[in-house]
């Protein structure tokens, strides 16, 4: 891979310095090293945001399983709607997963 850009920011020198030894430590240069820990942050962060979508559309999608049948004389259903789904979930089998 052809390296082309060049990104730089400043690090307090405790960094600076554990970098540093870390490099040396591994045999590879700070940049190197740079690069890794960036892309194993970023791969982490991608993979967290794909399993938090994943459990928004589940909950979403048991919510919605609720969608249009709250109706009744309750002049405070709205205020009481939230606990009434929660309490709707957790008796379904699985906690409603």
């Amino acid at each position: 891979m052809t390296k082309t850009e060049v990104y730089s920011w400043r690090v307090s020198a405790a960094l600076k310095s554990r970098l540093e030894d870390a490099a040396r430590r591994q045999r590879v240069s700070v940049a190197s090293l740079l690069e890794e820990l960036v892309e194993l942050q970023l791969t982490l962060k991608e993979r967290d945001l794909v399993e938090d979508d994943g459990r928004q559309r589940e909950l979403h999608a048991a919510a919605a399983a609720y969608a249009g049948i709250m109706s009744g004389a309750n002049p405070r259903r709205s205020t009481t709607v939230r606990a009434t789904i929660r309490r709707r979930l957790q008796s379904r089998p699985h906690g409603g997963r």
